[in-house]
């Protein structure tokens, strides 16, 4: 018997903005299938949704054993879940998901890869959805870059973007007032972190940062070493600082899980 349900969001893009034009990009794969297969493990079932509902697209430079502590098996293990699971293949859309109540979800989680800089934080289903978990404190969890998906909570999100795209900081201010999240303490991708990807991937400087994004908006954000697991826990609030964090963040999110159980 299932433990409950967990809505687990992606994103859809596969290549984002870059001073001189665009870069790869996608979802990581350690950072989606190793919290997903510790929750299957753990007695929930989980519902992989997307702003299109067609299925998530992986940034390349995640296939890779390095993500896996070079565990190969575990590598393998992993994009056998990714490419064979049917959680993993019943991809819903966002649209659909929240016409089908999202009562029925425990609690929501959304990996990380650059992806969701491009979409997410400004998907007006994805502020929807994580305006439901904020206002009911259930178990909302993001890893590396996914907490950007927080903005998307605001109605002003695709001004904010635009504008930190645009180099407004007064827009950028102006459209990050009132967010639900402001004065929680999280983390997220550093920009130390940040500038490994853009000098050894992207080639290119991004045009804003995560961290700067999070905290212009009133978030407190936490920033642990550099490609060292790091888990901050606010309120029903659980966010990673990269990669690393996958197995720390499962753990955590499974937890407060449990303990809403216990208190329901």
């Amino acid at each position: 018997m299932s433990k409950g349900k967990v809505l687990i969001v992606c994103s859809n893009s596969t290549r984002i903005e870059v001073r001189g034009g665009f870069g790869p990009t996608g979802h990581y794969l350690n950072e989606t299938v190793v919290p997903a297969m510790a929750l299957v493990d753990a007695g929930y079932d989980i519902v992989l949704a997307t702003p299109s509902g067609a299925k998530p697209p992986l940034d390349p430079v995640s296939r890779a054993a390095a993500h896996f502590e070079n565990d190969e098996a575990a590598f393998q293990r992993a994009e056998a879940f990714f490419a064979d699971h049917p959680s993993m293949n019943d991809v819903r859309s966002l649209r659909s998901v929240i016409d089908a109540g999202l009562d029925s979800y425990a609690a929501y989680f959304t990996p990380g890869g650059q992806a969701p800089v491009v979409d997410l934080m400004q998907n007006a289903e994805v502020g929807e959805i994580l305006r439901h978990f904020h206002t009911r404190q259930k178990p909302t969890a993001l890893l590396c870059h996914g907490p950007i998906a927080l903005i998307a909570a605001l109605p002003t999100a695709p001004a904010l973007r635009a504008a930190l795209v645009a180099g407004d900081a007064a827009k950028a201010d102006a459209a990050a007032k009132g967010w639900q999240y402001a004065g929680y303490r999280m983390t997220i991708f550093s920009n130390s972190e940040e500038k490994v990807i853009e000098e050894q991937i992207l080639h290119a400087d991004m045009y804003f940062h995560v961290v700067d994004t999070l905290e212009l908006a009133g978030g407190t954000v936490i920033i642990g070493p550099d490609f060292e697991p790091n888990v901050i826990e606010d309120r029903e609030l659980i966010t990673g600082q990269n990669p690393r964090s996958d197995h720390l963040i499962a753990e955590k999110l499974i937890r407060a899980l449990e303990r809403t159980k216990i208190v329901a």
